[in-house]
């Protein structure tokens, strides 16, 4: 199951995953993640994922391939957040992150959810989509 949730940034696109993941529930979030690139020069992601059992393998080969084909669009992406307990899941992310150097990944335990809802909401200055929201007030 992955559920689409309602961020306050319009960049950022945030999900709950848990239980089994399919090929159909990962499709509707490479659709949103390709909406957010068409509508934003940055895009950032959040995943809540504590109840996370399995995907099928359906769905594992469609991640690996959309991943695969995001290596030339990293350009695209800002921050993704990881919610998790897991001490399995952190390890992955934080490999992610090693590996994966265009795009800052950090892992959040489920008490810190509100601390993660912010910073992937954090864009850096000057790629904000107004001047004022990157702190220009005029002359």
């Amino acid at each position: 199951m992955l559920e689409l949730i309602p961020h306050p940034a319009a960049h950022v696109v945030a999900m709950r995953v848990g239980g089994t993941v399919t090929a159909k529930d990962l499709q509707q979030a490479i659709d949103a993640i390709e909406a957010a690139k068409k509508a934003h020069p940055r895009v950032s992601m959040l995943a809540e994922l504590d109840q996370l059992h399995w995907m099928t393998v359906t769905a594992v080969l469609k991640d690996i391939g959309y991943g695969l084909t995001q290596f030339g669009e990293l350009k695209h992406y800002h921050r993704a957040a990881v919610i998790s307990d897991k001490d399995w899941i952190k390890h992955v992310t934080h490999l992610e992150d090693k590996l994966i150097k265009n795009l800052e990944i950090r892992t959040f335990p489920s008490k810190e959810r509100e601390a993660a809802m912010a910073w992937v909401g954090e864009l850096p200055n000057g790629q904000h989509e107004t001047p004022e929201e990157d702190g220009y007030h005029g002359a």
